[in-house]
Formats: structure tokens, sequence, C-alpha cells
């Protein structure tokens, strides 16, 4: 294959770009953004879970709590019947007396161990609803750091889509200058080793770093300007320039 050598001196032209594009590529998938967003969204989900659970152990204990003064009141009413009762003199026989007494007595101890159980319901309700609290806290703190590294993800996105756009207007530009075989070649090899073309400089591919022979240098040396050389170490294009020590 046969190219002038401003033309082949393009190629290193197209893989600096492509070079350019693939650092591009790399920080789009590495921005530090993308890994907070996903820590964040993990606590995130976790925090909403607990706060679930928390609001329905909050809940249970509310209507706990409710079911326990309902029984505290149903007691009380009770009492408050007899005890009416036993004041109207309704009742004269002692054995109903006696018996009454004793079903009031009863009554306000089951009222006083219904009161116990009240508090102690309402304390761990109190606790259940200051978790609650704080869980909604949590979780809205870092629904807002979640935000925040989504606003610096997008605005770091959007500047690299704008300079990669650049970067492709540019590479088309430089394409359009190469003949068609010729960039039909440099696609194939940067397929196949990222980098399609590389420069000779000072004896040495640059492409896998390797110094030529001096019998590759000698058959360099020895070609035509226009013929498109491979390095026979990696196989790229291999591109000669002022600096390539020939």
């Amino acid at each position: 294959m046969k190219a002038a050598p401003e033309v082949q001196k393009r190629l290193l032209d197209l893989a600096e770009l492509d070079s350019a594009l693939d650092r591009l590529a790399h920080r789009r998938r590495t921005l530090p953004e993308l890994a907070e967003i996903d820590d964040q969204s993990r606590r995130y989900a976790k925090l909403a879970t607990e706060v679930i659970e928390a609001e329905t152990e909050a809940g249970d204990l509310a209507r706990e709590q409710t079911k326990a003064e309902a029984d505290v009141d149903t007691v009380r009413t009770r009492i408050d019947r007899d005890q009416k009762r036993l004041d109207s003199g309704a009742v004269s026989s002692a054995r109903d007396l006696s018996g009454l007494q004793s079903e009031i007595t009863s009554l306000h101890r089951r009222q006083g161990d219904l009161e116990e159980v009240v508090l102690e319901i309402m304390e761990r309700r109190e606790a259940a609803d200051a978790r609650v609290t704080g869980l909604l806290a949590r979780r809205d703190e870092v629904r807002t750091t979640l935000s925040a590294a989504e606003a610096r993800r997008d605005t770091a996105l959007a500047d690299i889509d704008k300079e990669t756009g650049e970067v492709r207007s540019r590479r088309a530009a430089v394409a359009e200058e190469i003949p068609a075989d010729l960039l039909k070649l440099y696609e194939k090899l940067r397929e196949q080793y990222g980098v399609g073309a590389a420069m000779l400089q000072a004896g040495r591919c640059q492409g896998c770093k390797v110094a030529l022979s001096i019998a590759e240098m000698n058959h360099i040396k020895s070609a035509a300007a226009d013929e498109v050389l491979r390095c026979e170490e990696c196989r790229r294009i291999l591109v000669r320039t002022d600096a390539s020590g020939l």
C-alpha cells in the first residue's frame, strides 16, 4: 500500500484524536460522582426500607396503645357504674354489697395493671417515633447528598459530551483527508490493538516502544517515501517523520 508521506503523517493526528476520544470515554465511565451516586443510592434504599419498618412498628404500637387505652376506659366505666350502684343504696343485701365492693376492688387492680401496660406501650411508641424521625432525617440528608452528586455528574457529562462532539468533528475532518484503503487499514488495526498508527521516533516504535533492529532500520531507510510501513513487532502502521532517526 502506498500513500503520500504527508497523508501518512495525518494518521498520527488521527491517532491522537482517537486517543483523546478514548480518554474522554474513560473519564465518562470513571467519574467519581458515579461511584458516589452508587454508594448514596444504596444508602438511600437501605434507609428507605428502615423507615418503612420503623413506621410500621410505630403504627402497630399506636394501634396497640389505642386498644389498651380502650380497655382502661372499659374498666373505668364498669367501676363508675358499680360505684354509682353502691352509692345509690339500691343494693341492700350484705352479700350483694360485699360482692359489689370486691368487684370494684378487683376492677381497680385491673385498671392499675392496664394503665401500666399503657405507659409501657407509650414509652415504646415514643422510642419508635423518635427512631422514625431520626431515620427520616438521615434519609433526607442522603437524598440531598445524592441529588448534589447527580447534579455534578450531569454537569460533568455535559462537558465531556460537548468536548467529545468537538473532537469527533475534528476527527471526521482529518479522516476525510486519508484515502479509503489506508483509513480502512488504520481502523482495522485500531480495533485490534487500540492504536492504529504510531510514529517511528529515534529508531523506536512509539506504539509498542520497541527499538527497531539495524536490519529493520536499513529496510525502512531503503523504502520509498510513499510506502506504508508496518512495525514488525506490533504490526501497527509505522509513520516516518523528521524525528525517526533515519
